[in-house]
């Protein structure tokens, strides 16, 4: 089994901007001084990838950075394991500027430090799938022993076990993620970036692949930066969400805080048919009267999401439930009621009921 007290590194990303072109550093002052992209672009002929970047994204939580094509979300993610290069800025991980890290430093860090997951799977085709599981042990030098010991027990983990001897063009596209998966697990590195990792995956395929994720998730705790396009995928997954438009970041918060109070029309956009019953937590409307209510014995967590309590409400066949903290103490009660009311009252009414209790 994988060691739970594992912990993934957090990523301070400060004042980052990325421009292409022959010149890119005769240009970032006028960029931080306003400059537009298209200004750019059709005076000096070079293209703004990111505009001043600062997203802290804690240890052992699954940051999403999320954006439509040519947002400058795949090239943010290649900064943090400086594939690209940024023209200025910081990525600061474990108080080390990953920016300034010399070449040796900057391949240290790629062997022990991350580990990437790509939505083409990126799988040697020559190799099996326990061969291309090990290539990053491979790398660090250890002994073959030491790497397939690793490697069959994520193997194991993803769902693939029976499967070693395989080679890529043998499996599903489920199945060799599932492999680029492992690999990037045995790889035991505390930061795991996955760039559009289940895009190209059927629907249900990748719903799976999200929950393989989760799941492992709440034993390994690495520090996940999970680029998507995919609201719902990115609601599904993150703790915190980044939404880039243009190079820029729009907003950023935990998806409660994005569906509630979306920052622009931009945004609202995004949010407007999203299921909130499966982001809004209880917290967020429960009531703290002194009347008592009868609930029936019935308690649901904080953090709680509205469908999970209206299903827990349901089965127990009552109106009105208990929000308990992690310690069992009351903290307010829902009904039924404003459960199904949050699920379908428009964002603005529903903010500024919560804000009038």
């Amino acid at each position: 089994m994988a060691d739970r007290n594992v912990q993934g590194a957090g990523i301070k990303i400060k004042n980052l901007y990325k421009i292409f072109g022959q010149r890119p550093a005769a240009y970032v002052e006028a960029v931080k001084k306003g400059m537009s992209k298209t200004e750019l672009n059709e005076k000096y002929g070079h293209v703004l990838g990111l505009r001043d970047i600062n997203i802290d994204m804690p240890a052992g939580c699954i940051q999403v950075v999320m954006g439509l094509s040519g947002s400058g979300k795949s090239t943010l993610i290649r900064h943090i394991n400086r594939l690209i290069d940024p023209t200025a800025g910081e990525v600061i991980i474990d108080n080390a500027d990953v920016c300034k890290m010399n070449q040796n430093d900057l391949r240290q860090f790629r062997r022990h430090k991350t580990a990437m997951v790509f939505q083409k799977f990126a799988l040697l085709p020559h190799r099996t799938v326990l061969d291309n599981t090990v290539y990053g042990l491979e790398i660090q030098g250890l002994s073959r022993d030491k790497q397939e010991e690793q490697a069959r027990r994520w193997i194991e983990r993803v769902g693939l076990k029976g499967f070693e001897g395989h080679y890529p063009n043998q499996l599903s596209g489920g199945m060799q993620q599932r492999v680029g998966l492992a690999r990037a697990l045995t790889n035991d590195a505390p930061i795991l970036l996955m760039d559009e990792a289940f895009s190209a995956l059927d629907p249900l395929i990748r719903m799976d692949m999200q929950t393989v994720l989760l799941d492992l998730q709440k034993e390994i705790k690495k520090t996940v930066v999970f680029i998507t396009h995919d609201l719902d995928e990115a609601l599904r997954l993150g703790d915190r969400i980044a939404i880039l438009r243009d190079g820029e970041v729009v907003q950023q918060g935990t998806g409660q805080d994005i569906v509630l109070q979306p920052a622009d029309e931009y945004i609202s956009s995004f949010v407007k048919e999203v299921n909130r019953g499966r982001v809004i937590m209880v917290d967020t409307i429960a009531t703290h009267s002194s009347a008592p209510v009868t609930t029936g014995g019935v308690t649901v967590r904080s953090g709680t999401i509205l469908e999970e309590a209206a299903k827990t409400m349901t089965d127990a066949n009552q109106q009105y439930a208990t929000v308990v903290d992690d310690n069992g103490k009351p903290t307010g009660t829902i009904s039924m009621n404003s459960l199904i009311q949050a699920m379908v009252t428009p964002i603005s009414h529903l903010t500024s009921q919560a804000a009038a209790e």
